[in-house]
């Protein structure tokens, strides 16, 4: 048997990606209780809000922030 640790991809745990999906949660979230409310206007800036969450990820990657980015520190849990 090895003892060898599946190599961990990285996938979305940088600041941009968290940051990311943290602002497009929230659009998708008001944008539930706009349309639950029947609030069209809200329901529309609520869709903005994901697109601007779309934004910020790729504008946070291209400054390094990304998991492959030169100001990316990756945590390694449990050493």
């Amino acid at each position: 048997m090895s003892n060898t640790e599946p190599a961990e991809l990285g996938e979305g745990h940088s600041p941009a990606a968290w940051t990311a999906v943290v602002i497009m949660l929230i659009g998708f979230a008001a944008g539930t209780l706009f349309f639950w409310f029947d609030q069209p206007w809200g329901v529309w800036a609520s869709a903005g809000v994901v697109v601007i969450g779309l934004v910020v990820g790729a504008v946070m990657k291209r400054a390094g922030y990304g998991v492959d980015g030169p100001k990316f520190v990756p945590k390694h849990h449990g050493e």
